[in-house]
């Protein structure tokens, strides 16, 4: 991920082994909704500029064009300004001239409101169907391009490709779809290189080369001191996808239950027999807004006889806590959202921990409440707190006492966000929901 690090040796190699293309991803969904609905990067400036002013200069030296997508961490069209002043101001300071387009994937309302109204809206799992209330809720919604306006814009002479938000796959496919590559092999190789290191024996390493040519296509990673191995090159499928053998895109699916993995030496690793079945062209559309505002408080409790009972202790903390603010602020259940998440207990895995009988030997309790209102919210930690300090379990004859982590207990995290849109748009042409402009960057 663009921001992430990268070393001038690794691409100094890529470029010594053949590279065409420099292709990174920008952001995702990984980090939640907040990205998406208030637009803006999770990670800061400078790092974004440490990794594109190696891939920039090392790439205009070699003549090969830069793809990043999913700018700005979220892909919206202030992401892409973003990220592509950044690339101006490195040109400007390392006297590059290059030619850069600009791939805007947000949707106006209206666009998706017509959409829905037509009905070519359709959800995926979990969500449910998509209406206007829901729609007018969002603060922004992007849509993920697939590999075609990305190849519109290197056929247009692109050096540099700043886009919205994109499949990770699509920016290493578009260069090698452009040249004639099978899309079999092509949308594989997309697929296995997409994580850098993530394909290799040390996950943390970074990039990898990809090879594609008519038969299959070939990885191998860029540090030399790690190895791709037929196992780690095909366990890749299983990251982030519901289905190890096929791999939805928005042109169709790839097909790996047929491929061969094959080790060619002691790092690098042969795959053949990728398949792509074309579909109906849809674009996912993504989008977030407002939940409410959200305070909470942690408190560390390291009682052994309350621990051995944690689950009854949460049980009677929140009942209590829901009393107490009926009771006192008059505030309904519905109006409110509180959830207590014991850290070193369920907070991770919750129900689904296989492990339901030992007891934890310290959890960090946090009480989580969000509400319309950030004065609500506050109101309701500020009112859990001494019982957050001090909750007995039932059948305690004395008064235990926590650690809270802050002093004033209660952190106001401000507004916070949810996804409100995981639905796919079926269209007309691959990149009639996409835009580009091009421009000259750099020194005159």
């Amino acid at each position: 991920m663009l921001g992430a690090g990268i070393t001038a040796e690794s691409i100094d190699r890529g470029i010594a082994l053949g590279a065409d293309a420099i292709a990174v991803d920008g952001g995702s969904t990984d980090s939640g909704p907040a990205y998406l609905a208030t637009g803006s990067a999770k990670m800061p400036a400078e790092a974004i500029a440490a990794d594109l002013t190696l891939m920039l200069t090392a790439s205009a030296a070699a003549h090969i064009p830069v793809i990043v997508g999913s700018a700005g961490t979220s892909g919206t069209d202030s992401g892409v300004d973003w990220v592509a002043a950044i690339v101006d101001d490195i040109c400007q300071a390392r006297n590059l001239r290059l030619r850069m387009a600009r791939i805007y994937s947000e949707q106006p309302i209206d666009r998706i409101a017509a959409a829905l109204t037509s009905g070519a809206i359709t959800p995926l799992e979990p969500a449910g169907p998509l209406d206007l209330a829901t729609l007018a809720r969002c603060d922004h919604v992007v849509g993920l391009m697939g590999a075609e306006p990305i190849i519109a814009a290197l056929e247009q002479g692109a050096d540099v490709i700043i886009a919205g938000r994109a499949t990770d796959t699509a920016l290493i496919a578009a260069l090698p779809l452009l040249r004639g590559c099978p899309p079999g092999p092509t949308w594989h190789a997309a697929k296995t290189a997409e994580c850098g290191g993530q394909c290799t024996t040390n996950p943390r390493a970074l990039g990898v080369l990809v090879a594609i040519d008519d038969d299959g296509f070939t990885v191998e990673p860029l540090e030399p001191t790690t190895a791709c191995t037929p196992q780690s090159v095909a366990a890749h499928m299983l990251y982030e996808n519901a289905d190890p053998f096929v791999m939805r895109e928005p042109s169709g699916s790839l097909d790996v239950a047929d491929a061969t993995y094959t080790a060619l030496n002691d790092r690098k690793v042969r795959v053949t027999g990728s398949a792509f079945r074309d579909a109906p062209y849809t674009v996912k559309l993504e989008g977030a807004g407002l939940a409410g505002y959200q305070t909470l408080a942690i408190a560390g409790i390291r009682d052994p006889e309350v621990l051995a009972e944690i689950d009854l202790w949460t049980a009677t903390l929140e009942q209590f806590v829901h009393h107490k603010v009926d009771d006192v602020l008059g505030v309904a259940p519905d109006d409110y959202s509180l959830e207590l998440r014991c850290y070193g207990w369920n907070a991770v895995l919750g129900e689904a921990d296989p492990d339901t009988t030992t007891p934890p030997r310290e959890v960090g309790a946090m009480l989580l409440v969000t509400a319309a209102t950030q004065a609500t919210a506050t109101k309701i930690v500020k009112l859990a707190n001494p019982y957050l300090l001090h909750m007995p379990l039932p059948h305690m004859n004395h008064l235990p006492s926590y650690a809270f982590m802050t002093s004033p207990a209660e952190i106001e995290r401000g507004p916070i966000y949810e996804f409100l849109l995981q639905h796919l748009m079926s269209v007309g042409t691959p990149d009639e929901l996409f835009r580009t402009t091009t421009t000259q960057t750099g020194a005159a």
